[in-house]
Parts: structure tokens; C-alpha cells; sequence
């Protein structure tokens, strides 16, 4: 017998099902997360079934009340990390209101408070509510793609993405019936340097994490020549994927305005944790020598104190011992015993570090 789900969906025997005739061609439905085309049949999408996302929309002010109340006694990376979202999107775009309450968040925040504010409840709305009316949905092209599960290849990826990625999420409103968006994830690199680590090592994990693909080229300012012969850049467009990366902690926009660090799933894992130190060191890092008597240095810089502090109790928790946070930007690794921990814990595979080991016989320390 068919059981109403939401208007134009029906569910039996372990699928859901859309009642709308298309041109036929495979396409993912609705809000079901993950929901793979099983076959085209009568006029009929059969999609996998595993699960709605619901936003829950509140009376007005209702949600702001909820994240105040629930920040008197935690800062913003206390509450990041108990809800698994990020410090921006919780200050931001929570609590202004900007985006609704996922189900599974509100109910975290119920069991932090010990209590629930259901009777504030106005709407239960799918996760593609903006996109649906009616039972009819939207034929946008949402490109397949596959959400690899937490693993230390993702970690070592976030890593990447934290120091030389970002991701895009820029929407267009012509009118009610042309509404865009373009979402995005950009990787940069100098060609001199970068390049075979960006094309031959990068590349492919993106590939192997998400199975998309991966455009790569040179900045072009508006005039149509290279603003700079060695910028380069991987990009990967899809919701998608930045809706997944942002679920890991990853915000899109200015990583420094958004406070981004290394997320609690990868920190309290020690061998994510060192893949997510490779990726930083491969894009921020560096190793150098010092003088003629065969010292040498790792360093890592960037602009994000969020960062920087994670990047040095990160490397404290494996037992590597670095220098304070310096000039503002930057962390050592100097000591012989520390830089030999290093290179046997986190290493590097970005060649324009990792050819050094060889060429100094760091190996050997």
C-alpha cells in the first residue's frame, strides 16, 4: 500500500518515489541526501531511499533566542565543536537567522539545554524547501558526486583545503523563475613550485574522494592575460560538495573572518590529525636550512591565529615540540630530535619540500 510522504512523493517497499514525467534523463530527486537513480521506469524516478533532512522554522526571533541562550555559558569553538558545525555559521548565519535549524541540530540543543522549545515550531520544511512548491521539483542540474566517509585521506584533503583552498557558494537572482547559484571548490599554487604536487597527487585524491571533476588553469584578469604566469588552480564545481564540506566544519568564504580551524573529528584522531598536518605543511609550510653547520627548519605560516594555535597544540598532542606562535604567522620546528619526529609523523608530498629530505639526506638525522 502507498504511504504519503510529502505532497508528490509516495513511499512502498523501501523506495520513494516522484509522480512527474521528465525528459527521462537521470537526475538526482528532492531533498533525499546521498539518493542515487536506481532506474528510469513509466514515468516513474525509483530513488534509494535513506533520508529527509528537515529545517525546522521558528516563530520570529525564536531561533536568535535559542543560540543566545545557548552561548551564555560556551564560546563560539565550544559550540562548534559540540554541534559540528562551524564558529561562522553558528554567529552568523544561525543566529541572525539567515538559515533554519537542521532536526538533528535542534536536537543536540534540546539535549545541551534540557529542554525543547517545540511548541515555537511554525514549519517543518524539507531540505530543498526553496526549490520545491507544490510536490513539483526543481530540475536543476545537481551533479552526482560521492560523500566519502571521515577517513585520513578526507583529513589530509582538509588540511589541503585549509591552506591553500576555499569554497564558493555565490547565488544570482534574476527573477522568480531564474535563480542560479554557482558553488565551488578552489585549490591554488604557484606552477613553478606547486604544479606536479597540485596535478599529480592533489588532483587525484579530489577525484578519488568525490568522484567529480576537476577543471585546472591560470587566473585570467578581465583583460584576458595572465595576471600572474605562475598562479595556477584546481576548481570542482557542486552543492553538493560544498554543502558536505561545510557540514565538516568548513565555511564557505574568508577563512580568516570565519575563524577556521582543525575540526574536532579530525583533532581527536591522531592519524587523521597527521594527514591534516601533511595537507597544511604541503600548502603553508616549508623546510629550510639554516647554515653551514647542517641545521634545518621546518615552519609553518599563515595569517589565521585560529589556525596557528590549533597547528601548535595539534603538533604538542603528537609529541613534537615547536616554537611559540612568532611574528604573528609563524610556528618552528628547529630542534634535530623535534624535526626528526616531524618528518617520521607528518612528512610532506609536496616535492617542492619533500626533495629536500633527499637532497640534505634529512633522513638520516
Amino acid at each position: 500500500m502507498d504511504s504519503p510522504v510529502v505532497p508528490g512523493f509516495f513511499f512502498r517497499n523501501g523506495f520513494f518515489f516522484v509522480k512527474k514525467n521528465y525528459d527521462g534523463k537521470e537526475t538526482k530527486i528532492g531533498t533525499i541526501e546521498q539518493s542515487t537513480v536506481v532506474q528510469w521506469s513509466r514515468n516513474v524516478y525509483i530513488v534509494t531511499f535513506l533520508q529527509f533532512v528537515m529545517r525546522l522554522k521558528f516563530s520570529k526571533g525564536k531561533q536568535k533566542e535559542i543560540i543566545d541562550s545557548l552561548k551564555k555559558d560556551s564560546s563560539w569553538r565550544q559550540l562548534s565543536n559540540l554541534l559540528g558545525l562551524s564558529e561562522g555559521y553558528l554567529r552568523n548565519e544561525l543566529k541572525n537567522e539567515q538559515r533554519l535549524l537542521s532536526d538533528k541540530t535542534y536536537r543536540k540543543i534540546c539535549n545541551i539545554l534540557k529542554t525543547d522549545f517545540d511548541k515555537f515550531i511554525i514549519e517543518k520544511l524539507n531540505e530543498n524547501w526553496g526549490q520545491s512548491k507544490g510536490g513539483t521539483i526543481s530540475t536543476g542540474k545537481t551533479k552526482k558526486v560521492k560523500l566519502p566517509e571521515e577517513s585520513e585521506e578526507l583529513s589530509e584533503f582538509y588540511g589541503i583545503m585549509l591552506g591553500d583552498g576555499n569554497l564558493y557558494r555565490n547565488s544570482f537572482y534574476e527573477s522568480p523563475k531564474n535563480k542560479r547559484g554557482v558553488y565551488s571548490l578552489r585549490i591554488v599554487g604557484d606552477s613553478r613550485y606547486d604544479k606536479s604536487y597540485l596535478l599529480n597527487y592533489v588532483k587525484p585524491l579530489i577525484k578519488k574522494l568525490f568522484e567529480i571533476e576537476i577543471t585546472e588553469g591560470l587566473f585570467k584578469p578581465k583583460g584576458g592575460k595572465f595576471k600572474s604566469k605562475n598562479a595556477m588552480f584546481l576548481v570542482a564545481y557542486g552543492i553538493k560538495v560544498v554543502d558536505f564540506l561545510e557540514s565538516k566544519g568548513f565555511k564557505p568564504g574568508n577563512k580568516i573572518m570565519n575563524s577556521l580551524g582543525i575540526p574536532k573529528w579530525i583533532r581527536k584522531n591522531k592519524n587523521f590529525l597527521r594527514k591534516c598536518l601533511r595537507g597544511l605543511y604541503d600548502t603553508d609550510g616549508g623546510l629550510y636550512g639554516l647554515n653551514s653547520q647542517k641545521t634545518y627548519q621546518v615552519v609553518f605560516t599563515n595569517f589565521n591565529r585560529v589556525l596557528l594555535e590549533d597547528v601548535r597544540n595539534s603538533l604538542l598532542s603528537l609529541g613534537i615540540v615547536s616554537s611559540k606562535i612568532t611574528k604573528g604567522n609563524k610556528i618552528y620546528v628547529t630542534k634535530k630530535s623535534e624535526l626528526r619526529k616531524f618528518l617520521k609523523q607528518i612528512g610532506f608530498r609536496n616535492l617542492r619540500h619533500s626533495h629536500k629530505i633527499e637532497e640534505w639526506n634529512l633522513k638520516a638525522l
